[in-house]
């Protein structure tokens, strides 16, 4: 309110406390938890498994879709600035109140902050179930606390009820249209974390989150939201940091620590998010291989990337030294919010006039109720661009150059692959007549190309001339769903004649299900009669390009650099794959680019 130059009069108090309840009610309660939650992709949430699922729903509509991708992108980009400035922002502000109980603890901020961080993310490897578990009882205490405070001063102040009434916020702006429109530059802050509520829709389910939204947080956000408005009527001093106030002085400094575990907790919904996002952007093409971890037996949805982990804590780390508080650090933050609200309310309405067959009216209504407040709250953030807003742009744009780069070069390399292979059919065929030896044994190929030969076979062939008796090609397709039943995964077909001994294994998987190759080819045995192969005694050849730098480099060919830097730095397919080192082959070529 200080920076908008408000004065905390009741009028105005009113109207601020009715603008932060109805941006949560309309944002948070109507759009993601009654609204966007049932448009999941098979239990899966977030952007891009919205993306998958419109892809897959377009069918032959390839401008459409085309399109929808380019938002996701643009999404998934802008919900990683989030993420980086969510968790700094969010620890920043709990520990500041420690500069509320005693002004000489100030120093002590950025470090309690550092360290505070540093257990967050060293606690990620453990898996989003245990640490909910763990959390989920602190959570349910904490809003308990949050309710009691504000219970007091709206007693003391039952006027402060007016602002239910949106008529209190309408009035606010018709009487001080310039600075209510700058306020909601810092209104957005209320609605952390809303887009990350949709992205762990896989870790906790739709069901559990309406139920913990409704049932306990919405209650108690709305009664300690009033009850700081009430505090600030009868204390305006107070407006410097109303939450803490609301405490007696004795118990300020263990608010600070329960709201830092608190701002802890809250964060842990947006890094698991960013676990979900990198996950679908990898099955999507978007990013290179990675390492993924589950951290469940029963929930897919839960899981653990390293990388990921770990490039983000730094990241945050680094916002935290070098913005120092959470006023300097909230003028960067608004655009991520805002920009990802915008973009996953344009690839809803998408789905739900594809899908659910919304009607026109439907369509208007959810643009003018929802989609207006999202573009006002923007615009108010557009006006902190220079103040700091330019923050989650660059970390956006830099995971757009990412993702454009990846996608375009490995689109490049799988031309150029494609030809090096040869077709597969005609290989087979010249196996007959070629002088090659067969040898007794399985040798399993996973490959990614449909009718081609994989690299590996065509090396094993040509220079060491031996094959196996069983030859067993494994082609890996990712459909666009979370999850593909065991029934419905494999597809077997005979490649040449029966005598050859070459079989083509088309496995279908999820992006939430694991690439398994020996688990799935296990399937494939029991489910064919005709698939007689040991798997314990299979060896594993995998295919490698391995790209080089052009021979003559070109200044220009700076994002080629980058796209060897991201192909060099994949996760371990012997990992991924879950083969057994012991029994695993490397066997390709080189390509300069």
């Amino acid at each position: 309110m200080k920076h908008n130059a408000i004065t905390p009069e009741p009028a105005n108090v009113y109207g601020i406390i009715s603008m932060v309840l109805w941006t949560i009610t309309i944002i948070v309660t109507l759009k993601y938890v009654l609204l966007v939650t049932r448009a999941d992709n098979e239990g899966q949430g977030g952007i891009l498994a919205l993306v998958a699922l419109l892809r897959r729903r377009l069918g032959g509509r390839r401008n459409l879709a085309a399109a929808v991708t380019i938002l996701g992108v643009l999404g998934a980009a802008l919900f990683y600035g989030d993420a980086v400035i969510t968790p700094a922002i969010s620890v920043l502000s709990a520990v500041e109140g420690l500069s509320v109980a005693s002004p000489d603890l100030g120093p002590l901020i950025v470090p309690v902050s550092a360290a505070v961080l540093a257990v967050l993310f060293a606690v990620q490897p453990f898996g989003t179930g245990k640490v909910a578990r763990a959390f989920g009882p602190v959570m349910l205490l904490w809003f308990a606390t949050m309710a009691a405070l504000g219970i007091p001063q709206i007693v003391a102040h039952p006027r402060i009820l007016v602002s239910l009434s949106p008529q209190w916020a309408i009035e606010l702006i018709l009487r001080h249209p310039f600075q209510a429109f700058i306020l909601l530059g810092a209104v957005v802050l209320t609605v952390t974390g809303a887009e990350a509520l949709y992205a762990d829709l896989g870790h906790f389910g739709a069901r559990a989150i309406r139920l913990a939204w409704l049932t306990v947080a919405m209650p108690a956000l709305m009664l300690v939201y009033l009850g700081q408005g009430a505090l600030v009527i009868a204390t305006p001093e107070a407006v410097s940091n109303p939450l803490f106030y609301l405490a007696p002085p004795a118990l300020q400094i263990p608010l600070v620590v329960f709201a830092t575990i608190a701002t802890i907790i809250a964060s842990q919904a947006v890094i698991s998010g960013t676990f979900s996002v990198t996950r679908q952007a990898i099955r999507l093409g978007l990013l290179p291989r990675l390492n993924v971890k589950h951290t469940s037996r029963r929930e897919e949805g839960q899981i653990y990337l390293p990388m990921v982990n770990w490039s983000l804590f730094l990241a945050v780390l680094a916002l935290v030294l070098l913005f120092s508080s959470s006023a300097e650090l909230a003028n960067a933050y608004g655009l991520a919010v805002t920009g990802t609200l915008i973009l996953e309310s344009v690839l809803f309405l998408v789905f739900a006039s594809t899908v659910w067959r919304w009607g026109g009216w439907r369509i208007a209504a959810f643009a003018v109720g929802i989609g207006l407040v999202e573009i006002l709250l923007f615009a108010a953030n557009v006006t902190k661009l220079f103040a700091g807003g330019w923050l989650p742009l660059l970390i956006a744009g830099v995971v757009v150059l990412i993702m454009t780069t990846w996608l375009a070069g490995s689109d490049r390399v799988s031309v150029i692959r494609r030809e090096l292979e040869g077709p597969l059919l005609p290989f087979v065929g010249s196996l007959r007549s070629a002088r090659v030896r067969r040898i007794p044994g399985v040798a399993v190929f996973p490959h990614a190309s449909e009718g081609t030969t994989p690299l590996a076979l065509v090396r094993l062939v040509t220079d060491f001339h031996v094959r196996h008796d069983h030859v067993v090609i494994v082609r890996l397709v990712h459909a666009n769903v979370p999850h593909v039943p065991p029934d419905e995964r494999i597809q077997i077909d005979d490649v040449g004649s029966p005598a050859d001994g070459i079989v083509h294994v088309t496995i279908r998987v999820g992006f939430t299900d694991d690439q398994d190759i020996p688990h799935n080819l296990a399937l494939a045995v029991d489910q064919s009669a005709e698939l007689h192969i040991d798997l314990d005694q299979a060896r594993y050849f995998l295919s490698v390009l391995t790209l080089r730098p052009p021979r003559t480099p070109q200044l220009r060919d700076w994002r080629q650099k980058l796209f060897l830097t991201l192909e060099k730095n994949q996760a371990n397919r012997t990992e991924i794959f879950h083969l057994p080192p012991a029994r695993t082959i490397v066997l390709g070529s080189e390509l300069h680019l």
